[in-house]
């Protein structure tokens, strides 16, 4: 019974909280309508400069090619290089592609071309990316003989068919909204009682530390399963998508995230003082998280002493965890050492939650 009062407490405070109950319902939704479109992986819209040295034909056939591209957008030609260079320097373009004299002539007589292609690296990403779009069109122009091998070629996507970034995206999106929901909420709600001076009655009354965390706990679950079906619905509603593999795995997976933040969160407000503190605090260890979770880039990428940190990072194994669900279908063995590793950090962090918790007798 005192368990059952304790909660009652906490989500009438979340209710008599004008702001709190508009960011529960608000906030995934504008995440999952707006986040899929903007967290693209694509490299589009490449500006590009062409300096047809050469004029035949041919270099206008290439020139044409690269204008129909729906990855580039076409500058138009320049003079000289050393003119199409100062819009890469005015970073009015991206990439430069310069036709060599004798273009025509040397393709005619079977011979390769030396083409330039000149990109910004400012962003590596776009500038490597940009410069491999272009070189896949320069060599069908080039090489007819290895555009008829690539077109006997059969390529099997497995799991993403169709190459749509957002399938694999949205499902890191439930991983953001669970950190955010579920980690920064509970990280101000004792620190808030602090500051207000409500807490001091609960310190001087018997209830357990434990019974007081777990109330602290129980409401920011609930919040954690009514984002991820908000997630789910929207995802289904508006994209197409849905989850591939059993849904009560994305839960299972869910409820342990949350209960980490959660415990996470109110370990640190355990030791703050101040709501600034503890925000500041917070967003450092969130930050860390999601950059090494592998969410925006292969771990494998990273160094070595980076990557180790993986073993310990929560995000890394939920975020692994709901791509195989989600997107490969995969069932509980594809995920048993994913959902083994969630609990036990997960549990550690409950425990820690719940001892680092002092109460201070009048």
């Amino acid at each position: 019974m005192m368990l059952k009062y304790l909660i009652q407490k906490e989500f009438l405070q979340i209710r008599r909280n004008a702001f709190l109950p508009r960011l529960i319902i608000i906030f995934p939704i504008m995440m999952m309508c707006v986040m899929p479109w903007v967290m693209t992986q694509e490299v589009k819209n490449v500006r590009v400069d062409v300096v047809d040295n050469d004029r035949s034909t041919l270099s206008r056939q290439l020139v044409q090619s690269i204008e129909a591209s729906n990855y580039f957008v076409f500058n138009g030609q320049k003079p000289t290089y050393n003119a199409a260079l100062k819009d890469i320097e005015k970073m009015d373009a991206d990439v430069v592609l310069v036709i060599p004299q004798n273009y025509s002539r040397d393709i005619t007589q079977r011979r390769s071309p030396r083409v330039l292609i000149a990109a910004n690296a400012v962003n590596g990403t776009k500038g490597s990316m940009g410069g491999t779009y272009l070189s896949q069109i320069v060599m069908a122009h080039v090489s007819p003989t290895v555009t008829a091998m690539q077109s006997k070629v059969s390529t099997l996507f497995l799991y993403n068919k169709n190459l749509n970034y957002k399938v694999f995206m949205i499902p890191a999106l439930f991983a953001i909204v669970m950190m955010l929901m579920c980690g920064f909420l509970p990280t101000l709600n004792i620190v808030g009682e602090k500051e207000t001076g409500t807490i001091e009655q609960i310190n001087v009354t018997p209830v357990p530390k434990w019974i007081f965390i777990l109330a602290k706990l129980v409401p920011y679950w609930l919040i954690a399963l009514f984002v991820i079906v908000v997630c789910l619905v929207l995802s289904w509603a508006i994209y197409g998508i849905t989850c591939q593999g059993p849904l009560w795995l994305v839960f299972a997976l869910a409820m342990l995230l949350a209960l980490f933040w959660s415990s996470f969160g109110l370990v640190i407000s355990n030791y703050s003082d101040t709501m600034q503190q503890a925000v500041f605090v917070m967003w450092f260890f969130v930050v860390c998280m999601l950059l090494l979770s592998g969410l925006f880039t292969p771990v494998r990428s990273m160094p070595y002493v980076a990557y180790l940190t993986t073993y310990i990072n929560p995000m890394h194994y939920f975020v692994d965890a709901i791509r195989t669900v989600f997107v490969r279908g995969g069932g509980f063995l594809s995920v048993a050492h994913q959902l083994l590793a969630l609990f036990i950090i997960a549990a550690t962090m409950g425990i820690l939650a719940v001892s680092s918790y002092r109460k201070n007798h009048s």
